[in-house]
């Protein structure tokens, strides 16, 4: 195993850390996420959440324990991260795109009907069909409409579709940017949005030299391409789960 003061230790958040269910507002970690995530800080030279949803979401969730280990966060696909005293730190680029991102999810809650979830990011809006598939071919038209209009980007996930700023940023120039410097990193994820990610960890792995592991961690629902693209597959939250805590105990063995 490779030194872990050495080593980064990356995951996604929904459907990696936390179960997909029908209401995005209410997702919650399996039980034992936090103190496991906490456990690999203490062991290893960086643990980071990197995820589609905001940072104050991921912090208020995931409940990390500052004196314990310190877990970097990076929201929205890059455009947000933590900072050293839990401040947010937004992309300069993304911030001008935050009241097109306003009234575009205003004029999609005003189109569509009341049950379909319309979820506001502040630089980002996901339009879920999850409780109402019926209506996912009105919703992508919708949102491809918004797109054409705001020049906002759409992309797809797991029964969703979302806008977000025309950026050359995602979890690819996140995951690149966090692991300069490792001598190896993982990077454990389940979606679409997963894949720059592990592009990135190809790409570092062949320019650098790092030793890279990609993980899908899959159910009925994934895209194939993930268990295509993927180093290791396990299955959904709870094998990705069990990954991060096997990762804990060996560092601690090789610490010994």
């Amino acid at each position: 195993m490779a030194d872990p003061s050495s080593t980064a230790i990356l995951t996604d958040f929904d459907g990696t850390l936390a179960p997909i269910i029908t209401d995005p507002a209410a997702v919650r970690p399996l039980p034992g996420i936090a103190p496991t995530l906490n456990r690999l800080a203490a062991r290893f030279g960086l643990v980071a959440v990197v995820s589609g949803r905001p940072v104050s979401f991921l912090s208020e969730r995931l409940a990390i324990a500052d004196e314990v280990g310190l877990v970097a966060l990076v929201g929205l696909y890059g455009l947000e991260r933590s900072g050293a005293r839990g401040e947010v730190i937004v992309e300069p680029e993304a911030e001008r795109w935050r009241s097109v991102v306003d009234h575009a999810a205003r004029r999609l809650r005003e189109e569509l009907p009341a049950d379909v979830t319309v979820e506001s990011k502040g630089l980002t809006v996901a339009v879920h069909w999850r409780s109402v598939p019926a209506m996912a071919g009105t919703i992508v038209a919708a949102v491809e409409r918004e797109a054409a209009s705001t020049g906002l980007k759409a992309h797809l996930g797991r029964m969703n579709l979302e806008l977000r700023p025309p950026l050359d940023i995602d979890k690819g120039s996140a995951v690149g940017a966090l692991v300069h410097g490792y001598s190896a990193a993982c990077f454990v994820g389940d979606d679409l949005g997963d894949l720059p990610a592990f592009a990135a960890l190809d790409r570092v792995s062949a320019a650098e030299g790092i030793s890279t592991v990609t993980i899908a961690a899959v159910d009925n629902e994934s895209p194939p391409e993930m268990a295509a693209a993927a180093d290791v597959v396990v299955s959904g939250p709870q094998g990705a789960l069990d990954v991060l805590r096997w990762l804990a105990d060996h560092a601690a063995d090789s610490q010994r």
